[in-house]
């Protein structure tokens, strides 16, 4: 590493000389500053699974910052609709429960109606967050923010990355009504309900398992459970799962709507939880390697301790998913569906589509950083 970190210095010799001309020797600013993009750039030559898509050296800038350099060295088979999978994190001190930055707690859809009108509508929000206290509820429609109307670019203003108090218009949205044969006719999309104070954004305890309850309809009955994301631990699904107290359940509804996804070792937990006896010590995710590494891993379905290594009696497992509904959670259906043929029903839009995982590598010259790369394939064991 050390020949390589040298080699990328004597491209910037003659700046460093004329800096320490001048009374001072910045030379190890300099050497800071680019060391860490060299790490990474190493770390991607080896184990990056589309290694031969990154640009020559020469070709890339060593003094953005480290998540910069990262997307501007990535493939374009290493993202979609301009999301990069491999992304770089910095180390927080604040618990990896707690949301990435400040926020108000609530998750959101930008909608743009028949009528040419944006709207955020709420899908849910956070326990204990800004918005609960501000009364927001999931189906609400947020029509307006400080009195301005939504625009597109607004998400990551309001959603994502607040950094300040607002004040939300509520609205009740009005379907199109009947063809009105009067010129007069003044249609108002929104009728206005109200305003809510929203209070300053601040970190807030994100919940992997937001909901979990036991739905009844005729002679049937249903264990739903909404998952928000597959966290480190699996404490959050142990707990819901213990609520069963061994009751026997015609269907479960597992609804991963949205779920962008997360570590893979938690989905393999809650697979093996929901896959038949019969699944147990079969494969259940093949990872395969680019040819430098030249390796397969492949995962087995194993007793679940989400259960007390137990199989759950039922018949039907019902995944709700949507666009969000990604990587991991796309994991949950690909690897259940060779041992669960005739009985497991994805509900809902086509979901995001990534087939491919990241791994996490730190480097003890870079503290601060974590970067996690794209490093292997994922199939399930039709698919080798």
């Amino acid at each position: 590493m050390k020949k390589h970190i040298s080699h990328l210095i004597y491209g910037w010799l003659a700046l460093m000389g004329l800096l320490s001309s001048c009374g001072e020797d910045r030379s190890g600013e300099y050497y800071a500053l680019i060391a860490t993009k060299t790490w990474i750039y190493e770390v991607m030559q080896e184990n990056y699974l589309f290694y031969e898509d990154i640009p020559a050296e020469e070709k890339l800038d060593f003094f953005k910052k480290p998540a910069e350099f990262l997307t501007s060295a990535a493939s374009s088979k290493d993202q979609k609709n301009g999301y990069v999978f491999s992304h770089v994190d910095s180390v927080l001190t604040t618990s990896r429960a707690t949301s990435t930055y400040p926020s108000f707690g609530f998750e959101a859809a930008l909608v743009r109606t028949e009528g040419g009108t944006n709207a955020l509508r709420v899908l849910y929000t956070q326990p204990n967050s800004p918005a609960e206290e501000a009364g927001l509820k999931r189906g609400d429609w947020i029509i307006a923010v400080d009195n301005q109307k939504v625009s597109t670019s607004d998400y990551s203003t309001y959603i994502t990355r607040p950094t300040k108090a607002y004040s939300f218009t509520l609205g009740k949205y009005n379907p199109y009504p009947e063809e009105v044969d009067d010129p007069e006719f003044n249609y108002v999309e929104f009728d206005t309900l109200g305003v809510v104070q929203m209070p300053e954004p601040r970190y807030v305890e994100e919940q992997d398992v937001l909901k979990y309850s036991i739905i009844s309809s005729g002679s049937r009955k249903a264990f739903y459970l909404l998952y928000n994301e597959f966290g480190e631990s699996a404490d959050a699904l142990k707990e819901a799962f213990s609520q069963l107290n061994g009751q026997q359940f015609d269907d479960i509804i597992l609804d991963l709507r949205y779920n962008p996804g997360g570590y893979v070792n938690t989905s393999q937990q809650l697979c093996s939880a929901l896959a038949p006896a019969t699944a147990m010590g079969q494969p259940f995710l093949h990872m395969t390697y680019n040819d430098k590494i030249n390796k397969t891993e492949t995962l087995n379905f194993e007793s679940s301790p989400l259960t007390g290594g137990a199989s759950l009696s039922y018949q039907n497992l019902y995944v709700l998913t949507s666009g969000n509904t990604a990587s991991a959670s796309e994991i949950v259906i690909n690897c259940l569906k060779p041992y669960m043929e005739g009985r497991l029903y994805q509900v809902g839009a086509a979901t995001f589509g990534k087939n491919v995982a990241q791994q996490l590598f730190t480097n003890a010259e870079a503290p601060g950083v974590e970067l996690w790369l794209t490093t292997t394939y994922l199939s399930n064991s039709r698919i080798l």
